[in-house]
């Protein structure tokens, strides 16, 4: 049987099971097999499909009200995945504690494949409704969970390849599902990565408001590490550790159940003021951690935000040290543009999807007069269209079901002074458009729900991937809005078109592989690819592979994504075996290769400080060899 395709496997495994009751060991991973155990204990038909539809809009918009600060912290992840999901086609989605759907993004044709199985926002997916499946699945099993093709409980989602992983808030307590599902014939090799990168992401950012009355420690035995996913977060309060991430809890071993219980000197060998000294403290065993402490205001809890799912940056004089690269034809088109915002005039960014222009609206901000006010980003498409208008323009208090006790002043308002971006504006309602059309001709705006009307003072930079003229042709987007935001157009142009892809790998590769080393194939073949999601995709391709990779790896063309050709480097370096080189051209050769052999030795056992067991296991060979090829007057 081990020589059946995998399929066949799968679907003997099956019959076994669902009609012998016979469990094939190996035949499906432990997990499956205990969630097809629960589902039959729990009387879930395997005949029928589940009656699954989609909350009513206004109790979907009612559920995303109700988890806001979750849904608010995955945007940057959904937005990040969805190009790359979308060039291999499959979604990514976002889900509450219990399995209800509240996002998905990514490719248009799957979204229309998955939604045939109720795959959508405002449905259900916990395991007791649908069967074994990855969100729910993960739910119940608090941890990262692969569900492929037959391995769902119910046979239509056999259709379906899902990767989810759990996200918990700092206090350990489940908050949601991360999920990426594609088509179970394709196969979706970085997906759980993915996944898990994404989650990590949401919940160090859950601690950018602080943990209330407590002091959070963000620690790392890698310095090069701190201020990033990858380092622990760990609150204590009175002495005892009350919230952390995941990669926390690991540092010392941890599982959430010891939130609220393990006290300071458990963890640490040293008092917290040595890391305020010397910035690195002892833990039980002896290793160094280094990292600072976000005190604690002993006075009063931080105060909770209300954003968004927006992005509300305060002043940007100085350009950041790893700012956005630009080319010197998008940088004189920067200049134009700049001159064109100070004089108090609209700009409009056009490009594909992924281009990079919220990148460019952010350094048009930076050199504008408005550097030193607030930049506020709204993305149109990413908000729900139930809850635009209130978050642009704002509303009192009660002016609708879900809204805030205080009202909200609106995201035009954060804006007063500086910039506001309107990303995808072209995705914006049409029932919206003539009110925004008001506000920019009038420069006033009224709150839902009554109110004093409010002067309004920004300068407006709008983008989208849309073609607008299109838009308007078909009546999805009004002209006198058009020519109310386009007095300036600039086109960013796609990745595919620019000049010199392989440096742009490059210098993108040197911010983010952080010392990990490219080979010139792999490198060749990341440069020579079309990139249907731009730089976004790129960058989360370039993300993935340093993700995956240890620190000191050399990515070679083995470690692609399946969406880019491996073969093409490798089959350049191939010799031709046509070709004969002269004895004297050959034996220079290996003399060059044996020196540079003896030197990559060299360099390694140096690097390992003379211990020859590690320095052999870098390189992948015996410590026999290591000795023989480098004994004095040794030929190799």
């Amino acid at each position: 049987m081990a020589q059946l395709p995998s399929q066949h496997r799968l679907g003997h495994a099956r019959r076994s099971f669902f009609e012998r009751g016979a469990a094939l060991a190996g035949a499906v991973p432990d997990t499956i097999l205990q969630s097809w155990r629960r589902c039959q204990r729990q009387g879930l038909p395997l005949d029928r499909n589940p009656a699954l539809d989609p909350l009513p809009r206004g109790h979907l918009r009612e559920l995303r009200e109700r988890h806001e600060k979750l849904w608010r912290l995955a945007r940057a992840e959904l937005e990040g995945l969805s190009a790359d999901t979308a060039a291999t086609g499959s979604i990514v989605l976002l889900t509450d504690e219990a399995g209800w759907i509240l996002d998905a993004e990514g490719s248009p044709g799957f979204l229309d494949k998955a939604g045939r199985v109720a795959l959508m926002p405002g449905v259900c997916w916990g395991e007791n409704v649908v069967g074994t499946n990855a969100i729910g699945t993960a739910i119940v099993e608090g941890r990262a969970v692969e569900v492929r093709g037959g391995e769902h409980y119910l046979a239509p989602h056999g259709i379906l390849s899902c990767s989810a992983t759990p996200v918990f808030d700092p206090y350990g307590r489940l908050a949601g599902v991360l999920d990426i599902s594609g088509d179970a014939s394709v196969q979706h090799m970085h997906a759980m990565g993915l996944a898990r990168m994404a989650a990590a992401n949401i919940e160090h950012r859950w601690f950018d408001d602080g943990i209330a009355e407590a002091e959070l420690l963000r620690v790392h035995h890698d310095p090069a590490l701190l201020g990033t996913s990858r380092e622990g977060v760990l609150g204590f309060r009175g002495g005892r550790l009350v919230a952390a991430n995941a990669v926390g809890l690991k540092l010392f071993g941890l599982d959430r159940s010891e939130l609220g219980r393990a006290p300071y000197e458990a963890l640490f060998e040293q008092p917290l003021s040595r890391l305020h000294d010397d910035g690195a403290l002892l833990d039980r065993q002896g290793r160094a951690l280094y990292g600072r402490i976000d005190a604690a205001d002993a006075t009063r809890p931080r105060a909770r935000t209300t954003r968004a799912p927006i992005t509300v940056s305060a002043a940007a004089a100085r350009p950041p040290p790893d700012g956005p690269l630009f080319d010197a034809a998008l940088d004189a088109a920067l200049e134009r543009a700049r001159r064109v915002l100070d004089a108090e005039l609209p700009v409009l960014v056009q490009g594909e999807t992924g281009t990079g222009k919220e990148v460019f609206a952010r350094e048009l901000h930076r050199r504008s007069a408005r550097a030193g006010k607030p930049f506020v980003a709204v993305n149109c498409a990413a908000l729900p269209e139930g809850l635009i208008e209130a978050e642009l323009f704002g509303y009192e208090e009660g002016a609708f079901t879900g809204a805030r006790k205080q009202g909200n002043a609106g995201l035009l308002r954060q804006a007063e002074g500086g910039v506001l971006f309107l990303d995808e504006i072209g995705d914006m309602p049409l029932a919206l458009q003539p009110r925004l059309l008001r506000v920019l001709q009038d420069r006033e705006l009224s709150p839902l729900g009554g109110g004093k009307p409010v002067k309004l003072d920004f300068a407006l930079v709008c983008a989208t991937h849309r073609d607008l003229d299109q838009a308007i042709a078909e009546g999805q987007f009004r002209p006198d809005l058009y020519y109310r935001i386009a007095h300036h157009t600039v086109h960013v142009p796609a990745l595919r078109d620019h000049p010199e892809r392989a440096r742009l790998v490059r210098d993108l590769w040197q911010r983010i592989g952080q010392g990990r080393r490219l080979h010139v194939d792999a490198l060749a073949a990341l440069a020579d690819h079309a990139w249907p999601g731009n730089l976004r995709q790129l960058v989360a391709c370039l993300r993935t592979l340093a993700a995956l990779s240890e620190a000191d790896a050399c990515i070679g063309v083995e470690s692609l994504p399946a969406y880019l050709p491996r073969e093409r480097g490798m089959a350049r370096a191939a010799p031709d075996p046509s070709a004969t080189a002269p004895a004297s051209s050959m034996q220079a050769a290996e003399g060059g290769l044996h020196a540079l052999t003896i030197a990559a030795m060299r360099q390694a056992l140096d690097a390992c400080d003379g211990n020859v067991s590690q320095a052999a296991r870098r390189l992948g060979i015996s410590r026999s060899t290591l000795y023989r090829r480098l004994r004095p007057g040794s030929d190799g």
